[in-house]
């Protein structure tokens, strides 16, 4: 086991599958397990394209964002 920082939330992580896993690396991490290890070019672009799809999928038919009323719903 071993704590990976997620945004600055520190959470316990099943090292099982990366055993050559050092402090200071990057981990995909899934299920509390981490999967594989990578650098910080590769996370940095993995992050982005979760970015994208998290936008992506706020957007509407139209392809605009959501506005907080349409988000949250009304009254809410």
């Amino acid at each position: 086991m071993g704590k990976l920082d997620f945004g600055g939330v520190q959470r316990e992580v099943c090292l099982e599958y990366v055993p050559e896993a050092v402090v200071g690396q990057y981990a995909n991490v899934h299920v509390g397990f981490a999967i594989n290890l990578m650098d910080e070019k590769e996370a940095e672009e993995t992050l982005s394209l979760l970015r994208e799809i998290e936008i992506l999928g706020m957007m509407d038919e139209e392809g605009s964002a959501p506005s907080a009323e349409q988000e949250s719903g009304p009254g809410q």
